[in-house]
């Protein structure tokens, strides 16, 4: 599967619906208090970079990147359509954006995912490559509902 990952620059009406999908996924497996999945307004500010990814041109997986300081980053927002889900999508979005944020100077990115059954395929995912569980960073306050991750770059 050809999948070609480009810098998404604003919120075009088939991301809109990705990211509604991704929010769906978070709010129906997981409490809303443990829900750190950002509202799609609030993606398109200076300090995060969305990423798309497309397959014979059809949008079918996010992700992005927030600086949390001069060298450590969090992964946001990763989601593929589940009818993609399996053919290395979200490994190459992770990849892709790992490279964006070495060039960026990053050292080290994090991230906090859902600890529930419905996560697992993203926690192992995660884990292939080379993230390991850690404390809570940012506002994150760790939960049986959350894990956090990290990987040094």
């Amino acid at each position: 599967m050809d999948v070609v990952i480009t810098i998404e620059k604003s919120l075009s009406v088939e991301l809109a619906q990705l990211l509604q999908a991704h929010w769906e996924f978070c709010t129906t497996t997981t409490p809303i208090e443990h829900v750190y999945a950002l509202d799609a307004s609030k993606l398109f500010t200076p300090d995060i970079t969305v990423f798309g990814a497309r397959v014979l041109g059809e949008l079918v997986g996010v992700g992005a990147i927030r600086r949390l300081d001069a060298d450590h980053a969090e992964l946001k927002s990763m989601h593929t359509l589940a009818k993609t889900r399996g053919n290395g999508i979200g490994k190459a979005m992770v990849a892709h954006i790992e490279a964006f944020a070495k060039v960026q100077g990053m050292q080290r990115i994090s991230l906090e995912t859902g600890s529930s059954e419905p996560f697992k395929p993203a926690r192992e995912l995660y884990k292939s490559l080379g993230y390991e569980e850690c404390e809570a960073f940012g506002e994150y306050v760790l939960s049986e509902h959350n894990t956090c991750m990290t990987k040094t770059i």
